[in-house]
């Protein structure tokens, strides 16, 4: 790959070299299809007309995207955009032609079952893990059919159409991967991925009795066979979504995207445009390289921005926000900061008289003036110590201060 990002560069250098300034500067599809045909032309072995085909694809979509997002038109650097995105779009379609049409299928095929793996069935059925694989099987056979019906609708295509070269293989594998991950706005604010929701309206419509044994994929390796299950790229993917999140719940969605609307307004009190970026990326399912290319980030730069993230992510939930990020996580006050009762014994005995006192007139719902007032500190050095208290109860939940049982 990263032989193919420094044909990348040395094929838009030499593009830019007969393309004007003017030309890039001013939104122009024609120009947006050459940059992308002459980018692709380098990299693969197809005609100079499927070449252009899957560049003007590329470019109506790219087009289509932008039209639609207000933050986009009121950037001020649409074709900018067009040109990250164009060429993002087309790093997935390169990936597929360089995988093959076997190993593309195969990877496309884990990279959706492991993303519907959990919603295929109606909660709190019971189903061995080849029954689900089998739902599995039936659902995305039928949701392939779905997706060649929309790309060939989205790109003016016949009826009949069907990919014949690696090229056009390559090019609907990546459709249908983004497709898939296509945001749907949901009463409420809320949103979800296409292909989540379609899996989710396949559920409803199967028998009560049908889900899977998940044991294997939870539990560490016993035998041979589990070992060689555990390894599929499928079950690597799924294991922290099960574990962290076992059913689709409408109310808790809407909390995760009032935590990221909130997070979203407070990176740009702080100025922070690259951290709203990065976390806009992140919330696609992007891989890091397909991040660092798009954003253009040397790994120096992406390990400052990480840096820079993880700082401002941890001040939102530990001071900025703490209240929504806790009730989020199921670990307000209500619930002891999230801690088990062990946990929660451990932390209390670490608290001095004052902090304990704090905690007791946070758990009353006291507002900052009057607590402040009665442990006779300054507003800010309550907030110090409140913070203090969370980041002590963060440490033990999550197993970096070890504590007996």
């Amino acid at each position: 790959m990263k032989a193919n990002f420094a044909n990348l560069s040395n094929s838009t250098s030499a593009f830019n070299s007969y393309i004007s300034l003017e030309e890039l500067s001013t939104p122009n599809s024609d120009t947006l299809v050459q940059l992308l045909a002459h980018e692709m032309q380098t990299q693969v072995k197809a005609t100079a007309t499927g070449v252009q085909s899957v560049a003007t694809h590329i470019a109506k979509e790219v087009e289509r995207i932008c039209s639609k997002s207000s933050r986009i038109q009121n950037s001020g650097q649409v074709q900018s955009w067009q040109i990250t995105l164009g060429r993002h779009r087309l790093q997935k379609c390169l990936r597929y032609y360089q995988l093959g049409a076997k190993q593309g299928r195969v990877e496309l095929h884990s990279s959706l079952g492991a993303i519907v793996y959990r919603h295929v069935t109606v909660a709190g059925s019971d189903l061995g893990f080849e029954a689900r694989y089998n739902l599995i099987e039936d659902f995305l056979q039928a949701f392939y059919i779905e997706a060649i019906k929309a790309f060939r609708r989205e790109t003016e295509l016949p009826e009949d159409y069907t990919p014949r070269t690696q090229l056009q293989l390559a090019e609907y594998m990546a459709f249908t991967e983004q497709y898939a991950k296509r945001r749907i706005n949901l009463p409420g604010g809320a949103n979800q991925q296409l292909i989540v929701l379609r899996a989710q309206g396949f559920a409803r419509r199967q028998p009560q009795e049908t889900t899977v044994d998940i044991e294997m994929a939870v539990d560490s390796a016993k035998t041979e066979e589990a070992e060689s299950y555990q390894r599929n790229v499928a079950v690597q993917q799924i294991r922290s979504q099960m574990i962290a999140k076992p059913d689709f719940d409408p109310s808790e969605e809407s909390e995760r995207n009032r935590v990221i609307t909130e997070l979203m307004k407070y990176f740009e009190s702080q100025g922070q445009s690259d951290c709203m970026d990065y976390l806009n990326l992140k919330l696609q399912d992007l891989s890091a390289p397909e991040i660092d290319q798009i954003l253009g980030l040397t790994s120096r730069q992406r390990d400052y921005l990480q840096q820079r993230f993880k700082y401002h992510v941890e001040k939102f939930a530990k001071q900025h926000q703490w209240q929504l990020v806790h009730q989020w996580l199921g670990a307000g006050l209500e619930h002891k900061l999230g801690l088990s009762s062990y946990q929660w014994d451990a932390f209390w005995q670490k608290l001095t008289p004052q902090q304990q006192q704090i905690f007791q007139l946070k758990s009353s719902c006291e507002n900052d003036q009057a607590i402040a007032k009665a442990v006779q500190c300054t507003p800010k050095q309550l907030q110090k110590r409140w913070t203090q208290m969370l980041e002590l109860a963060w440490a033990i939940r999550n197993g970096q201060i070890e504590v007996k049982v």
